[in-house]
């Protein structure tokens, strides 16, 4: 399972009424079902699925499985300072995100506006997973997790952003589905790696980073933007019209705001569920967490046949059908379904049901719910990498959330209490599949 994560000073919570006052004027917006973009290519589809499957095995590959060797590494008998390593880099993307999307929209260079940051990011994304790896300290491990977010996180938001620019919405479901199916299988292939060069702290980290950075390069420089030299150069960029840009009026998009709630509780119950996999393993099979490794891995692959035909199929289903909602619920279901099923297991091949469960209904919702947030997204023409990082926040806000949450239900019942943290993490995940059925109705 992963996770993939979109903010006066910005806060944690969901846009508010009272937050709307600094946004857009009220009234109703029109969503329009036009799309008079042009197809992309075969070429464009591969070097995205391409670049997302590198930093997603970059990412999601410490926060399964090489950081936990890290606290385990620096701090032993505190297996909860996982939770704050996780959730301080995840705010630190929450807090940076918008400034980063409003920056891309304004660039103007014969390179268009998303391509001229990504190397930048790179670079920052690999300093950090050097200060992660080379880390005296839970506190210094903290610092370098905030880079590596800064970095490779910010490239993964940018390309969430070049997808609301060029994808017809005829494709959406398809290259969500294609994307979805990526993530998880570089989680699966990121932790079997980490988990071959446990003996080199610099190796278990630096070798999945290398991969986002070589498939992230190989975007940039392959793939086409048209220049942005031409376009308005919109206003002037003040600490005012960037604190402004970290929100936006609920009222006059209804379907991005219940969709944005609806995606952020069921993020919070996945990294819930996720970010203490491994611990869970361990305390499950009664084994040390340096030997889990390769169980997870192995139980993750079984996971990947899930996701690949929950993304995978239901990306198609749901551009042919043109239904994007009950996707999404029954991905809820299939979710929750799961994670009760792993909280109560008795043995490893329980365990293997359940994620396989879980993965299916993640495999579901990263497909159709991606495309839904196209469909939805305010603003495309000339906000994308705004409202596109407004939207992270429903992913970033519950990593940053969920981590400093889980110890809080661990520790009811008098101990780590992990097949309880899985129930709520299922609870979560149905509740937010409910939201979006229920609520957004400018989309079938």
């Amino acid at each position: 399972m992963s996770s993939v994560p979109p903010h006066v000073p910005p806060s944690a919570t969901p846009p508010t009424a009272e937050a709307a006052a600094l946004a857009a004027p009220s009234g109703p917006a029109t969503v329009t079902k036009t799309d008079d973009r042009l197809k992309v290519d075969a070429r464009y589809i591969v070097l995205l699925v391409l670049a997302q499957f590198g930093l997603y095995a970059a990412i999601v590959a410490p926060m399964g499985y090489s950081l936990s060797v890290r606290v385990d590494q620096l701090a032993p008998d505190n297996e909860g300072s996982l939770g704050y390593v996780v959730g301080a880099g995840s705010l630190a993307l929450v807090l940076s995100g918008p400034v980063l999307g409003v920056l891309s929209d304004r660039t103007r260079s014969r390179l268009g506006r998303r391509r001229p940051w990504l190397p930048a990011t790179v670079a920052v994304g690999m300093a950090g997973f050097c200060c992660v790896a080379l880390a005296p300290s839970i506190a210094v491990l903290i610092v370098g997790w905030i880079v590596v977010q800064l970095g490779f996180g910010s490239a993964l938001a940018l390309l969430g952003a070049s997808m609301a620019d060029r994808l017809h919405e005829s494709q959406r479901g398809k290259v969500a589905g294609l994307a979805g199916v990526a993530q998880m299988a570089a989680s699966i292939i990121g932790v079997a790696i980490a988990s071959m060069l446990t003996s080199s702290n610099l190796l278990l980290f630096l070798v999945p980073a290398a991969l986002g950075a070589v498939t992230v390069l190989l975007f940039a420089l392959l793939v086409h933007e048209d220049g942005s030299q031409d376009l308005p150069p919109g206003e002037s960029m003040t600490v005012k019209l960037v604190l402004s840009k970290y929100v936006f009026d609920v009222r006059r998009y209804p379907d991005f705001s219940w969709n944005w709630l609806g995606r952020f509780l069921f993020m919070f119950g996945l990294t819930l569920a996720t970010t203490f996999t491994t611990f869970f393993f361990a305390d499950k099979l009664d084994k040390p967490v340096t030997e889990i490794g390769g169980l997870v891995a192995v139980v993750g692959a079984v996971g990947l046949v899930a996701t690949m035909g929950g993304a995978g199929i239901s990306g198609f289903l749901s551009d042919k059908l043109r239904r994007r909602r009950s996707f999404v619920f029954g991905a809820g279901i299939l979710f929750t379904v799961g994670t009760l099923t792993m909280a109560v297991a008795p043995d490893l091949t329980v365990l293997v049901i359940g994620s396989f469960l879980t993965n299916l209904g993640l495999g579901v919702f990263s497909a159709v719910d991606q495309a839904l947030v196209l469909d939805v997204l305010p603003e495309r023409d000339t906000e994308a990498g705004r409202y596109n990082a407004i939207n992270q926040f429903s992913t970033t806000v519950p990593q940053a959330a969920a981590p400093l949450a889980a110890p809080l239900v661990l520790a009811l019942g008098g101990g780590d209490n992990y097949p309880l943290l899985y129930i709520v993490a299922g609870a979560f995940a149905l509740v937010g599949g409910f939201i979006i059925l229920a609520r957004v109705k400018g989309v079938r």
